[in-house]
């Protein structure tokens, strides 16, 4: 198909609004500039997908991820946008609502709103809780109207107060699919109370994330992190200048044994990844001009403070490949014994190639990384993927129960800096038992998650990589489209992905992944 056609076919597709024509439009024309210049070995590596460039476009103009400091912002204004300081709730709502539509991302959408109970507690008070309660929501519904992609994510706590249980309280109440959300948790900081309001949520809309605090501060500087996108963890006031993806299931397939894949075949694939990479990154950072914006020239980012994420997926199948295993579709019985998730063996093999791909990602150096260096990340796929799992993920529709999963996966999460999800799909009998979900989650945390995701099984709202969508809106989207940005992923995904075959498992109070036997 010619471009001409292509053209054609976007400004006569009935399902987009004009601004969705547009972003497509935009998008053909990025896609039809020459590639940067790349070894033959990394093209050939490319075209056969083993390594992916996730569609930043041929030559990288702007950031996948930019995470602007907010709080600097609200504090100081804006000369390029003509803000003073902000005074009061008002002002600091007015002025982050301003900003959001000049921070970039891969999705012309900002990916980082902040977090959002941080920058605003300084402006309530005097403010009663029913005042605050109907400005964030009127906020909220805002999010979701005017910047309608699911991508757009929020962080808030460790600490309890009362822009966060708002947050909470609101998100619960209208069930959007955007903003993401992800509540910290600290053990030290967070009261048990609060982190159950969390859990009831995700019975009641499978958000928030929850996110392990103390790990995640711990991987970075002073300067802080913030959580965006999907489930990424960036440094703040930076972001991520790109993301590419090695395809470990491609991978295993040229390796001719196991041994051999750790010591020639992972590696070479690593090195075709990192000279990608640094394709990429010289393109954004030397002939972009990206880093002359007046986010830099204000201080609310820093070009020092942006990584590349490397990102993997297809765990499960290169653990079964390289195992001789029989491809799951000829399993006879529920449970693969010998199988990713289900084995000791094939679970041992899969925290070796973490721990390997930790090793390559911490001693390899980059021209523009986080002090130098990528960022490992378990990349949750895309709406393309097909016959190859997320990231580490167990594959979709073989997971074990809930206890089991958390345990087999836990080890995986030491080594994904810069993210890692893994989302159980819970039984709605949870729903009258809140209590389960928050004993599953704590136990999660406590053995070294990074990040607790959950999906409830009757729950409309539901995550496909770790971005939301409505069923209703995939079942309404070939007739009418949707106003929402990610609906049509969504929809790609429930089709190539098998993301509505995950198990729905049923969880107890009774037991946690802790002390479970």
């Amino acid at each position: 198909m010619t471009l001409q056609e292509k053209l054609a076919l976007i400004v006569r597709d009935s399902r987009l609004s004009p601004k969705q024509k547009s972003n497509y439009l935009a998008l053909e024309a990025d896609s039809s500039l020459p590639y940067l210049s790349i070894s033959e070995a990394v093209t050939q590596a490319k075209s056969t997908g083993i390594i992916c460039d996730m569609f930043e476009g041929n030559a990288p103009f702007k950031p996948r991820y930019v995470l602007p400091d907010y709080a600097k912002f609200l504090q100081q204004g804006s000369d390029y946008l003509e803000l003073q300081a902000a005074q009061d709730l008002d002002e600091a709502l007015n002025a982050l609502t301003i900003i959001y539509h000049h921070v970039p991302s891969v999705t012309n959408i900002p990916v980082y709103l902040g977090q959002l109970d941080e920058i605003l507690m300084p402006f309530v008070d005097g403010l009663d809780e029913e005042l605050i309660y109907r400005k964030i929501k009127l906020f909220w519904i805002m999010l979701d109207r005017t910047l309608p992609d699911a991508f757009m994510h929020v962080n808030i706590g460790p600490s309890d107060n009362i822009i966060c249980r708002t947050i909470l309280r609101v998100d619960a109440e209208l069930k959007q699919i955007a903003p993401n959300l992800t509540f910290m948790y600290d053990p030290d900081i967070t009261p048990d109370a609060l982190l159950q309001v969390a859990a009831s949520n995700i019975c009641e809309c499978s958000k928030p994330h929850i996110a392990n605090y103390p790990i995640h501060k711990n991987a970075y500087d002073k300067q802080g992190f913030g959580i965006v996108s999907c489930y990424n963890s960036l440094p703040l006031a930076g972001g991520a200048n790109t993301l590419v993806r090695l395809n470990l299931k491609e991978v295993a397939l040229k390796a001719d044994n196991i041994e051999g894949f750790f010591s020639q075949t992972l590696p070479h694939y690593c090195q075709l990844t990192y000279e990608l990479i640094e394709a990429r990154s010289k393109f954004l950072h030397q002939e972009s001009h990206f880093f002359d914006s007046f986010l830099v020239k204000e201080g609310l980012i820093e070009e020092q403070r942006f990584a590349p994420m490397f990102g993997i997926y297809g765990m499960a199948e290169a653990v079964n490949i390289l195992l001789g295993n029989p491809e799951l579709s000829e399993v006879a019985s529920e449970k693969p014994s010998k199988h990713y998730g289900h084995n000791k063996v094939a679970n041992d093999l899969g925290h070796r190639i973490s721990a390997a791909l930790d090793s390559i990602v911490k001693s390899t150096p980059v021209t523009y990384g986080y002090h130098g260096r990528a960022l490992l990340h378990s990349q949750g796929g895309i709406s393309l993927d097909i016959d190859v799992t997320p990231g580490v993920r167990i594959p979709y529709g073989t997971e074990p129960d809930p206890i089991s999963h958390i345990r087999a996966l836990a080890a995986h999460h030491q080594y994904y800096t810069s993210g890692i999800s893994d989302i159980l799909t819970i039984d709605e009998t949870v729903k009258s038992n809140p209590e389960a979900m928050y004993q599953l989650c704590k136990g999660a945390l406590s053995l070294g998650f990074r990040e607790f995701t959950a999906n409830v099984a009757s729950n409309d709202l539901v995550r496909v990589t770790g971005y939301m969508i409505k069923l209703s809106d995939i079942a309404n989207f070939k007739q009418q489209g949707s106003r929402t940005n990610t609906t049509g992923l969504g929809a790609e995904a429930a089709a190539n992905t098998g993301i509505l075959n995950r198990k729905p498992r049923v969880t107890s109070h009774e037991q946690s992944p802790v002390y479970a036997k």
